[in-house]
């Protein structure tokens, strides 16, 4: 079961799946359940030379089906989105994705032409767009991101725009930016990521104990690597049990403070 199905059953929210990071080039075909469009050959060169970069470990069978149970959004207040859960829901959260977005069966959509370090620099600023969208329309707004999706989830956190949000091992995110955080945050970082280590993790800990009035919490699961939370092998128990945990956690946070 992908994160977008497991938040959906779990919450009664409206649930975004978003393309936030990256080139603004994307796949042409967006179909629902089988991508069929490939990386192109700029794209598969980057991923060549960076192959051993954490934010391209275990990458996705992008082959595999199942567990859709929504759609995809050419242009959601600007942005392409995978959408689902029901559009009357009092509660939304938006995903921000990895390196291989959410068309990958465990979030979707997987971007082409895409630079190995580079986030598109207003990906917050457009996504706090449909923040304000989903607000007019009554909505209490959340935020979840992996990798680089948890950078941008840190920079909308800044704006006191949203209400909650869960960053997963994140990748580029400093101990200014946990300082500057506005609303709840929970970090769940891995004991062998390199992006960021659990001694960063440690700091982010501590400049949140220092913040007053900003409720936070840290974990750190044993023996996993970057990408623990959304591109574990799905035929390792273990790492299977550990995305699934880290997936509760997750919802557990959105559901504590989306609440009106």
């Amino acid at each position: 079961m992908g994160a977008a199905e497991a938040l959906r059953r779990s919450l009664p929210l409206l649930l975004l799946a978003l393309l936030l990071l990256g080139a603004a080039a994307a796949a042409d075909d967006v179909r629902l359940l089988l991508p069929s469009a490939a990386p192109s050959s700029s794209s598969r060169g980057n991923q060549n030379q960076h192959q051993h970069h954490p934010c391209l470990d275990n990458p996705p069978d992008m082959t595999a089906t199942g567990g859709e149970a929504g759609r995809v959004v050419r242009d959601y207040h600007g942005l392409e989105a995978y959408l689902t859960g029901p559009r009357r829901a009092g509660r939304a959260v938006i995903l921000g994705s990895d390196y291989y977005g959410f068309k990958a069966p465990k979030l979707r959509y997987a971007p082409t032409n895409i630079e190995l370090t580079d986030i598109e620099a207003d990906a917050a600023e457009k996504a706090l767009k449909i923040v304000a969208a989903l607000k007019k329309r009554g909505k209490m707004v959340a935020v979840g991101g992996y990798c680089w999706g948890g950078k941008v989830a840190v920079e909308m956190a800044k704006s006191g725009e949203i209400q909650a949000v869960v960053i997963a091992h994140p990748a580029l995110v400093t101990v200014d930016d946990i300082k500057e955080v506005k609303c709840p945050i929970e970090v769940l970082g891995g004991e062998l990521d390199t992006l960021s280590p659990p001694k960063l993790v440690h700091q982010f800990e501590s400049a949140l104990e220092e913040m007053k009035g900003i409720d936070h919490l840290v974990k750190i699961f044993p023996r996993v690597p970057h990408g623990f939370a959304c591109r574990y092998n799905s035929s390792d128990p273990f790492a299977v049990k550990t995305a699934e945990e880290a997936r509760r956690d997750m919802m557990s946070w959105f559901d504590k403070h989306l609440k009106h």
